[in-house]
């Protein structure tokens, strides 16, 4: 019986585009988008970020002087976190509905900007029982130590857990660990994954 659900949240429950992010950067900055994008993705900094090494404001002064920007911190978080898309993959309907029935997680490679921005502007978040971050852990998917954490957070075994991502890689691990894994594909098939484990909601 599934006791525990597991989501990521990129590209499973908030769509996002890199590529908006970068014209954004790109607007306050003297580089061109395509600069910005070869800047940014050569740079070990997002990863750092992402893993819980940098602090908020050295990330900012080093991506800043990364990009040659000149912008305050509250200009330079939004802009670094409009890769982000206002609609979301699943509705609020479904986490609800699930959060009646079982623990509900969030397991992202994420960092300390974008994550609390995204808290503040998608309500449906606030469904979640707990959330097991990559810059909180300082570890990142597929690392072994977020899916152990997760496995911690949800108070249950691993086959007792279902998990689902974009990413194959980061499903695979997750399998390796004993949890019930899925790739997203769209909000209907993972409707068929829940109902084949018999996982239960309003509506459903």
């Amino acid at each position: 019986m599934i006791r525990a659900i597991i989501f990521d949240l990129g590209q499973v429950i908030i769509p996002f585009r890199l590529e908006r992010g970068f014209a954004a950067l790109a607007s306050r900055c003297r580089c061109s988008i395509e600069e910005v994008a070869a800047r940014a993705m050569s740079s070990d900094l997002p990863m750092r970020f992402e893993q819980g090494l940098l602090e908020p404001g050295d990330f900012f002064r080093r991506f800043s002087a990364l990009l040659e920007m000149e912008v305050d911190y509250p200009e330079f978080r939004d802009l670094y976190s409009s890769i982000f898309l206002p609609e979301t993959l699943i509705p609020e309907s479904l986490l609800a509905g699930l959060r009646q029935r079982h623990r509900l997680l969030l397991l992202s490679n994420t960092n300390a900007i974008h994550f609390p921005w995204v808290m503040e502007r998608y309500p449906l978040l606030s469904c979640f029982h707990d959330h097991v971050l990559s810059y909180q852990v300082r570890a990142l998917k597929p690392a072994a130590e977020i899916y152990q954490a997760a496995l911690e957070r949800a108070g249950c075994r691993p086959e007792e857990c279902f998990y689902t991502d974009d990413i194959p890689a980061y499903v695979e691990a997750a399998r390796r660990h004993g949890i019930q894994a899925e790739e997203f594909r769209g909000l209907e098939p993972l409707e068929e994954d829940l109902r084949a484990r018999g996982v239960r909601w309003q509506g459903a």
